[in-house]
């Protein structure tokens, strides 16, 4: 079992990202949020190597809920 308060902080906040980024596209799957969700989210991440993870993981759970 993983201690996740071990983890450093970048490690936790690219958790968060993977989160935020699941969340956007359920969100526009269910019909609860626009396209506009990522493009508002992507644009408060201020790291540019963050605001990149953060597109990846949108693009991963984009194919794992079968959206491309």
């Amino acid at each position: 079992m993983h201690n996740l308060s071990l983890l450093s902080a970048s490690e936790k906040n690219r958790i968060e990202l993977d989160k935020q980024a699941a969340y956007a596209v359920w969100q526009l799957k269910n019909g609860k949020a626009g396209p506009e969700v990522f493009l508002n989210q992507a644009e408060s991440i201020s790291d540019d190597d963050e605001r990149a993870f953060y597109e990846k993981a949108v693009e991963k759970y984009k194919n794992q809920m079968g959206m491309v």
